[in-house]
């Protein structure tokens, strides 16, 4: 739904004009002022499970203002991207050591440095940001034997960028704990 949330702020409350806008607004305060924006705007999905959330705007003052929500929305896409993280560790009981991402929101640098932050590990943007369509590319390049096998497409990824983790862990664990205090404000509406 981070896509969708990023869309809403466009076309339902015209806060940007384009979804490109939202990381200049989102980069233009410090921090979220507070604010947290959960987009259950159909449910909770994965890991939650919770058809009955409706999305929340939590934490709202006179102070925060149309920026703090261009970065709450953000942030709330790396926020879900930890929960989904934390119970594949669960499951698996595997360490996540970096991230690699995909997908058009990967453009946003000030997300991806979040990301990096909220899940402690670095983040690697490839320099083919789309990799859902070259993979299906490979998978036919295989198929017809273009390719001699998996080591020839291993050889052609290549990073574009990598983002450190740079934000102190009391304040990453602070941040997480009011983005779950919104989250369970989400709970029982439908």
């Amino acid at each position: 739904m981070t896509g969708s949330l990023v869309q809403w702020l466009r076309d339902n409350l015209g806060i940007i004009d384009s979804a490109a806008e939202i990381e200049t607004l989102a980069a233009s305060v410090p921090d979220n002022g507070g604010a947290y924006i959960v987009p259950a705007f159909s449910g909770l999905f994965a890991p939650r499970w919770r058809p009955d959330a409706r999305g929340v705007i939590a934490g709202l003052t006179r102070f925060v203002d149309k920026r703090h929500l261009a970065r709450a929305a953000l942030e709330s896409t790396a926020f879900q991207t930890r929960e989904v993280l934390e119970a594949m560790r669960a499951d698996s009981q595997v360490d996540l050591s970096i991230l690699k991402v995909d997908g058009g929101m990967v453009a946003n640098e000030l997300l991806m440095q979040f990301q990096s932050d909220m899940l402690a590990v670095p983040v690697v943007r490839p320099i083919v940001p789309e990799t859902t369509a070259l993979g299906a590319a490979y998978a036919a390049g295989l198929a017809v034997g273009y390719w001699n096998g998996e080591d020839d497409i291993r050889r052609n990824w290549a990073a574009d960028k990598t983002w450190e983790p740079t934000m102190a862990a009391g304040e990453r664990e602070s941040l997480y704990a009011a983005w779950n205090k919104a989250v369970e404000r989400t709970y029982d509406w439908a």
